[in-house]
Parts: structure tokens; sequence; C-alpha cells
């Protein structure tokens, strides 16, 4: 009896041992194969890259026709005698990103004198671009840059700035007075933004042979109203085209007796270049009265 019981507890510490290396081995693979995916996790994280930010859509798409955004109302007001009343067109080698037009004009009053008056408006379009910014952002700092160009006009004098409410979503209004052609003029330029859009208006004027010198507010007051209409232009929803005629059934009826009517073209207001650094005709050469001394 005493001895078969040191035999029996060899026997079972012999038997636990294969038990024991089975749960090693057990945690041992486990411990691996946490390794592993541990480090395959991190390897995903790390390869992930955040994705860039996309900009904000142009608000705009397009451009009004600048010679067709200032009622002729208004312009019979701010320039009486206009050499052309529908403007002339500004150069562009795309009209859906930049656009000018000029009017100019001399009204002869005879022995009170002439009144000479200028008004010439821009519009300039930024497309969103994932480097470069969002439209709206683009056409801030454009608008930034035009007021500042507008202060710089050289030989400005009593040149001052103030922001103006109720046009687009920001504008401002600069004026100074300029001497050329032995006169006084005076200007009125409105740098106004909306969403993508930048119009620049400069309205001036001057008396001539006895003519006096229009004041700073008229020239501000003209300046805004048209700057006003450009911006509705701008802002005005476009209407859809009509469909195309000459291809075909236009009416849906079967019948082709409209084809080959083209569509009207647009008419062509003349390609002489207005970019607003005064080169527009000396009003001096026209006045008919006597210059005042």
């Amino acid at each position: 009896m005493h001895r078969s019981a040191p035999r029996l507890s060899r026997i079972l510490a012999c038997a636990a041992v294969p038990v024991m290396l089975v749960a090693v081995g057990c945690s041992s693979d486990s411990g691996s194969d946490g390794k592993k995916n541990a480090g395959s996790s991190a390897s995903g994280s790390a390869s992930a890259k955040p994705s860039e930010p996309t900009v904000e859509p142009a608000k705009f798409s397009d451009l009004p026709d600048p010679c067709g955004a200032i009622g002729k109302k208004t312009i019979e007001d701010l320039v009486p005698d206009a050499k052309k009343k529908g403007g002339t067109a500004g150069q562009s080698s795309d009209l859906s990103t930049r656009g000018s037009c000029s009017w100019n004009g001399l009204d002869d009053k005879g022995l009170k004198g002439s009144q000479y008056r200028w008004l010439d408006v821009g519009l300039t379009r930024f497309d969103s671009d994932q480097a470069l910014g969002s439209g709206a952002e683009r056409a801030t700092a454009d608008y930034t840059k035009q007021i500042a160009k507008a202060k710089a006009a050289e030989g400005a004098t009593k040149v001052a700035a103030e922001a103006t409410a109720g046009i687009g979503e920001e504008a401002t209004v600069v004026t100074y007075g300029l001497s050329k052609t032995d006169e006084d003029f005076e200007y009125a330029t409105v740098v106004a933004r909306t969403g993508n859009v930048v119009v620049t208006l400069t309205y001036n004027g001057a008396g001539f042979a006895g003519g006096k010198t229009p004041s700073s507010s008229d020239m501000v007051e003209g300046a805004q109203q048209a700057v006003k209409e450009v911006v509705a232009a701008v802002e005005k929803p476009a209407e859809p085209a009509p469909p195309a005629k000459g291809e075909g059934d236009s009416d849906g009826d079967g019948d082709d007796k409209d084809a080959g009517k083209g569509a009207k073209k647009p008419e062509d207001d003349g390609k002489k270049g207005s970019d607003g650094s005064g080169d527009e005709d000396s009003p001096k050469e026209k006045a008919k009265a006597t210059p005042k001394s």
C-alpha cells in the first residue's frame, strides 16, 4: 500500500504535462495572432488619408450682357446725348467670365455751357477651384483689390471711400476729383460683390465752356442707381433657352414645315474695347460754346 502511493503520484504528474503544454501553446498562438491583427489594424490606419474638403460651388455660372444690364431710361438720365445709346462693348475672350461696356456724351446747353458725362461698367465672374478656393472667396479678394485700385487713381484728389448698404452682398463707394483737359472732373466708383461676381462701375462728369462742375453727391447718386440695375441683372435667374428651330419637327406635330428657320442671332453691340482707362473721346473738342476763362 505504501509503495503504490508514490507511483500513482508520478503517473498523475506525467499525465498533467501534455495538458499544460497544450495550454501554453494555445496561449502563444493567440498572442501571435493578436500581434498580427494589431499590426494590420495599425497599418490600415496609417494608410488611410483624410479626404480634402470640397469647395463651395459658384453661385453664378454666367454674366449678363454689360451693355444691356443698365436700362435705357437710366442711360438717358445719366449720359444725356450719349454718342452711342446702346453703349460700346469692351473686348473679352470669354463673356461668361468678364465683360464691360461704356457710354459717353456731351450735352450742349448753349450759353450755359456744356455738360460731359462718362459711364463705364465692368463685370468679373470667378469659378470655384479646389486649389484656388470658392468663387465667392476669389470674388471677395478681387472686390478688395478693385477698391484699392479706385482709391489709387493717378492724379486723384480728395479721395474718400465708404461702405454702402443695399447693393449686392457688399459694396463700397469711392469718390475723388481729377483735373484733365483743363477741366475739373468729379468721379464716383462703386465696387459691389454678389456671390462670385464683382461689379465695378465708374461715373464721372465735368462742366465745359462755362458749365458748372457736377457735385460729388450727384455722381454718387447716379452711380448707385446704375450699379443696382447691374447687380439685379446678375442675380436675375436665367430664362430657359427656347427649343432650337431648323432641326426637324420643332413643334412635335410631325410636320417639318418649321425646319430651316434658324434661330435669330443676338445683335452685336460692337467690338471696340472700353476698360475704364480714360480712353473716352475728348469732350472739350465737342463743346460749341466759348470755353470758360
